[in-house]
């Protein structure tokens, strides 16, 4: 656990943490030499030698007053540790989260990230001073009193040691049971947080369906698996913690046991029996917290898990020095492609030019959308090469994919800010006189002007508050705001009215001016004006493709 905490710290929260750790150490260690102190003091008492009982309460009144400020500064610099843990363990996901590819976030991943990022992290950053101190010192303990022990009375120091593997045993199967359950409790906790999200973000679309919506039956099995789940989580826990209890106090009855029996015989007097009969009582008792504790440990391990598995996502390959593009044509050639099934694009070839528009159509399912994402290196091919001016994607590496190409999809997705904001994403180095500019040549200042708040309206939690075309329209103007050299826009005009149509219509031929545009399209009237369409059979490959005129069955050629 430590080792992996380390992992995940940058320096300063690691210098932090290993502070915090010596200083849990040391005051582990002071207080095993504290409990120790106590058996001269009751053998003094006992014999009713007060002055000598006296000057060994003042040497353990030292030890105390040194375990007090060791104490205070191990919680001082824990609370540090914790705060800088949590700042690294979220940059840490977020810097991840930036590096994965595209695709990773196809399946609905927003519950898990969702529960790292605020419960689990939070956890984990306290962890070190709330759980894993009490367990340390749950160790360290007794083990300086089990040592101090054999030098008091070596045989019910090895009366105690007997017990030590049993009790190891005991809390590993313990930490091992409440790992498993917290593990299934956090998979129950993602599956159900990711039904309610997708249950609110689907309202409009649910409240036609009625209480009895498949919808409705979704959430509350997830809900009921959760909760059946965490129920299995307490009991397996409990019960691993109560059996962990029995084991620790079957050590104190074999040390009485023990004990007695030297008494008995008589090579123990009563002084020391009962001193050391106390000192067993305080070596059992960090140890039966530590178990109850431990738990605590087993939960932050199971988020330390998920960012091992984050962390072993593996990426799309890089090159060591990317290559640049002789222009921003982009070429197909013989590409074969699927999603974890049936290949959807089978030896697939064409060239769209620099340029110029390419205009993809073809049947649904015929993978048009699948072209767009691996033009902006979403995927790699399985085979086959997919090229921009000259260079496997691949050899350009993903920072200049990303940076040659803006991709506009059908589902817009806007953040909860103004329209002016979701707009200067698209290059945030821009000054806002060039934002509204650009969002003004995709008509997003007539939907500015119908909001109260005008540029700084707010749009709403996915841009709710605006209609389909509009969001359109703000997504194209994020792509003429990046200047990207290549556009991709896939079902632009999909289930538009037809003023938002002419608006879109409109931006698409001013981008048609100097880029390189690849548009996925049914209508008609957006294959008319395309420099070259590329009709998909639906079985992975071609039918047809021809120049302007292929639109109205001209010039059509068979590849």
């Amino acid at each position: 656990m430590i080792r992996r905490l380390l992992h995940y710290a940058d320096p300063r929260a690691r210098r932090l943490l290993l502070a915090e750790l010596a200083c849990i150490v040391v005051v582990a260690i002071l207080q095993g030499i504290a409990f120790l102190l106590l058996v001269p003091v009751l053998r003094a008492l006992f014999d009713g030698d007060t002055t000598a009982a006296g000057n060994r309460l003042g040497v353990l009144a030292v030890v105390g007053g040194v375990y007090a400020v060791a104490f205070w500064c191990a919680g001082q610099i824990g609370m540090r540790a914790s705060t800088a843990l949590l700042d690294s363990l979220l940059t840490r996901l977020g810097d991840r989260l930036v590096e994965l590819p595209v695709a990773w976030f196809g399946a609905d991943r927003s519950g898990m990230i969702a529960g790292i990022a605020t419960q689990g992290a939070m956890f984990v950053s306290t962890t070190p001073y709330s759980f894993l101190r009490h367990v340390l010192t749950g160790f360290i303990t007794p083990a300086t009193v089990l040592a101090g022990m054999y030098v008091l009375d070596w045989r019910l120091a090895v009366a105690m040691t007997v017990m030590v593997p049993v009790m190891a045993v005991g809390y590993r199967w313990v930490r091992r049971a409440i790992a498993r359950g917290d593990a299934a409790h956090s998979e129950a906790v993602a599956q159900a947080s990711n039904r309610v999200i997708e249950f609110a973000r689907a309202q409009p679309v649910l409240r036609t369906a009625g209480d009895d919506s498949i919808a409705h039956r979704l959430v509350d099995e997830s809900l009921r698996n959760q909760h059946r789940v965490y129920r299995g989580m307490l009991a397996t826990g409990g019960a691993g913690i109560a059996a962990f209890a029995a084991i620790v106090q079957l050590s104190l009855t074999v040390l009485l046991v023990v004990g007695a029996y030297l008494a008995i015989g008589g090579s123990v007097d009563p002084a020391t029996l009962i001193a050391l009969l106390v000192l067993g009582a305080r070596f059992n008792e960090p140890i039966v917290a530590a178990g109850d504790l431990s738990g605590g440990i087993s939960v932050a391990r199971t988020t330390l898990d998920q960012l091992d598995a984050l962390s072993a996502v593996r990426g799309l390959p890089e090159p060591a020095t990317p290559r640049k593009p002789a222009d921003w044509s982009i070429r197909f050639d013989d590409v074969t492609f699927g999603y974890d099934g049936a290949p959807v694009l089978e030896r697939l070839s064409f060239t769209a030019p620099a340029g110029r528009m390419t205009a993809i159509v073809g049947p649904s399912g015929s993978g048009k959308t699948t072209i767009t994402k691996l033009v902006a290196r979403f995927y790699d091919p399985e085979s086959g090469t997919v090229s921009i001016g000259g260079v496997p994607v691949p050899e350009l590496g993903t920072a200049v994919v990303e940076g040659a190409v803006a991709p506009v999809f059908q589902d817009v997705y806007l953040f909860d800010d103004t329209i002016l904001n979701n707009v200067w994403i698209g290059n945030p180095g821009l000054g806002r006189d060039a934002v509204v500019a650009a969002a003004t040549r995709a008509r997003v200042d007539e939907i500015a002007d119908r909001l109260p708040g005008g540029w700084d309206a707010r749009v709403g939690e996915g841009g709710s508050n605006l209609s389909g075309g509009e969001r359109q329209r703000v997504s194209i103007a994020r792509a003429l705001l990046k200047e990207a050299p290549i556009v991709l826009l896939d079902e632009a005009t999909a289930a538009l009215d037809i003023g938002n149509e002419i608006a879109v219509g409109e931006v698409v031929e001013q981008l048609r001016a100097d880029r390189t545009l690849v548009v996925v399209a049914h209508r008609l009237q957006t294959i008319m004006t395309a420099d070259q369409i590329v009709m998909l059979d639906g079985a992975g490959g071609i039918r047809e493709s021809g120049t302007r005129g292929a639109a109205a069955g001209l010039e059509v050629r068979t590849p």
